[in-house]
């Protein structure tokens, strides 16, 4: 494989990468200050010109640069381009989305087929895109993501928020009513690399089917990680966000941490 990856330095990114790389495939990272993502003519020659045969869109606006709708423009016109110039090249194109297409109010759990209702933000952006990447590309593969577990702190995943909440609270307070949609970075960016063979359409990538409350997650990375944090069990937050789809397998979060139940 000849992998263009977008946002090839996030969380999901780096992990991608490195797993693709250990597979023998070649990587090759967008860099935005050399191919500007609002240039349709220098992203299509750029892409030609790499003979890429995937493009792996993982790209958001995590770091604004004080661009004018710079949301807009990396979670929106930035796909919406990458899935018309991959329809015309022929080249497989893989768009990640996020579990946040829904709202708080929604009931879960959430298959594919469960229409996404968020309109606002982050989430809404999303939503919008991935209709848009269809209907600019229908061989898409779209897939919906959930919250990333890491390794360490330093990046959008959940060891950086107990990091984060740590030091700001001295407390993580975890939902023993919240079942979050969550998967570990291997798992995802195996996932991912399969899905580039599956049928075009939409799939939904997650590690926590089986249904572990945040606070059984969080108390069994506590463990994991030498009991570093101070966790604090409530039921504030009501909600059963997971992701389900049979057709894409993904490791169980059950499989790593010890306690945690498994499908």
């Amino acid at each position: 494989m000849r992998a263009i990856i977008t946002g090839a330095r996030g969380t999901v990114g780096r992990a991608l990468s490195q797993t693709l790389e250990v597979q023998g495939h070649h990587v090759i990272p967008w860099d935005r200050d050399v191919v500007p993502i609002d240039n349709y003519r220098a992203m299509e020659d750029w892409v030609l010109g790499t003979r890429a045969d995937t493009i792996f869109n993982l790209a958001i606006a995590s770091k604004p640069t004080g661009r004018e709708n710079e949301g807009w423009l990396v979670n929106y016109h930035w796909p919406s381009e990458l899935a018309w110039i991959t329809m015309l090249a022929d080249i497989r194109f893989i768009y990640t989305s996020t579990a946040m297409v829904y709202t708080n109010n929604a009931v879960g759990p959430f298959q594919p087929t469960t229409p996404a209702d968020e309109t606002e933000g982050y989430g809404g952006e999303k939503r919008r895109a991935e209709e848009r990447v269809f209907a600019q590309n229908p061989q898409a593969r779209v897939a919906r993501l959930g919250w990333q577990i890491g390794k360490a702190a330093g990046s959008n995943n959940m060891i950086d928020f107990f990091e984060g909440n740590m030091a700001r609270e001295g407390v993580i307070r975890a939902s023993a009513k919240w079942m979050p949609a969550c998967s570990f970075l291997e798992d995802t960016a195996d996932a991912l690399i399969r899905l580039r063979d599956m049928p075009a359409g939409l799939y939904h990538i997650d590690g926590n089917r089986a249904g572990n409350d945040f606070h059984a997650i969080a108390t069994a990375l506590n463990r994991k990680h030498g009991n570093r944090w101070r966790v604090e069990r409530t039921e504030d937050f009501v909600y059963d966000q997971r992701l389900m789809d049979d057709r894409l397998p993904v490791g169980e979060i059950g499989s790593r941490l010890k306690g945690l139940k498994v499908l």
